[in-house]
């Protein structure tokens, strides 16, 4: 008989499964039985829960029911699988893990398959070990050994920790036309020109061009976006120095925003960001005219990720700039077209990462409350 099983979630259940979703790396079959289940606790049918996850209606009973006859762990967990027998113990698979963890031998750079192969060949009583046994062990513990990430570390402290507030507390605000928050950042372009022309796609053959290209110096580019509406400015000047920031601060409270009490700025700590700045470029009665009308807001050092216009610098690139273009003149009016079509569309940047998020994500950044005696 085909048994209709419920599924009723706690609340500390459902809070699991809502953060394993969020964030972090996972497989996609853990993701999808988490969808499934808060689905399942929604009332929502099977029929329509299998179409709207992409699984089977089979794939949603099987979890419904080892969730209903075990528990949350067991629904989000791989069942075991028949087939031969495991060719590492736990205690050889633990190390391994360890042995993939640690210095690669003298000589070598990296540990490699083989290499870790050939070390639980003489760490432990096997006589030969393959590199796909190998693999699937460290697959299964998210380890590759043979890979390095180049990373800035930022020191998560007190400073850090107020700034990265201060940033996400403005995004969350409701939108104030008179006291508008405003990402601004800079980012460098190289100017990269054919030596030989390109030869255009045809059917059946992509557009081919030559590996050798000609370098024509680099521009710089200030860009501006308004985080509670569709809004970006970009500025491509030959510099980024003090003046060149200065003026682009002019432009925003004289041009782009003449009718706002205060325009808050987030952006990160390069020395040019500064008050002096405008200083060094304008008669100080000028300068104090422009100050009054802003007001700094500073990402946390290593954290630039926390101002919203990188992602929009990214699509920049990733829609407009992937490709080689000689001439600063023909830059701008490509830039130009660019902005005035993603304006025009109304495009947004999706922020999703909040104060009370970013508590739970990085709890041990904040120091625990004393008790009271």
């Amino acid at each position: 008989m085909n048994v209709r099983y419920r599924v009723e979630l706690s609340q500390i259940e459902r809070t699991e499964l809502r953060a394993l979703l969020s964030g972090g790396k996972h497989a996609s079959r853990k993701l999808k039985r988490a969808q499934i289940l808060l689905a399942a606790d929604a009332g929502t049918s099977d029929e329509e829960i299998a179409r709207s996850v992409g699984v089977s209606g089979s794939t949603v009973y099987r979890t419904k029911r080892r969730f209903v006859e075990g528990n949350l762990e067991r629904a989000l967990s791989e069942e075991p699988r028949p087939g031969a027998e495991r060719k590492l113990t736990g205690k050889e698979e633990a190390l391994l893990v360890a042995t993939a963890c640690a210095s690669p031998p003298q000589g070598r750079a990296r540990w490699t398959l083989k290499l870790l192969a050939g070390a639980m060949v003489k760490l432990t009583e096997h006589k030969s070990l393959s590199h796909e046994t190998v693999r699937r062990r460290l697959a299964e513990n998210g380890l590759k050994p043979w890979r390095k990430d180049m990373w800035c570390i930022p020191q998560v402290d007190g400073e850090y920790v107020a700034r990265m507030e201060d940033v996400l507390d403005l995004y969350a605000e409701a939108p104030d036309a008179r006291r508008p928050v405003v990402c601004f950042d800079e980012s460098p372009v190289q100017l990269i020109g054919e030596v030989r022309q390109p030869i255009p796609a045809k059917p059946g053959r992509l557009e081919r061009y030559d590996y050798e290209y000609r370098r024509n110096g680099t521009v710089n580019l200030f860009v501006l976006l308004d985080v509670h509406r569709p809004w970006r400015k970009v500025k491509v000047t030959e510099r980024r120095a003090a003046r060149d920031y200065a003026q682009c601060m002019r432009d925003l409270v004289d041009i782009h925003y003449p009718d706002a009490e205060v325009i808050r700025v987030v952006q990160d700590n390069l020395s040019t960001h500064s008050a002096g700045a405008l200083y060094q470029a304008f008669p100080p009665a000028e300068a104090r005219r422009i100050l009054r009308r802003l007001e700094f807001h500073y990402t946390p050092k290593h954290a630039s990720w926390l101002n919203m216009v990188e992602i929009e610098i990214g699509v920049l690139r990733g829609q407009c700039l992937d490709r080689r273009i000689d001439d600063p003149k023909r830059l701008r009016r490509e830039i130009t077209a660019w902005e005035r079509q993603r304006n025009a569309t109304r495009s947004r940047i999706k922020w999703m990462f909040t104060t009370d998020k970013a508590r739970a994500k990085m709890a041990g950044a904040y120091p625990a409350t004393p008790k009271e005696s």
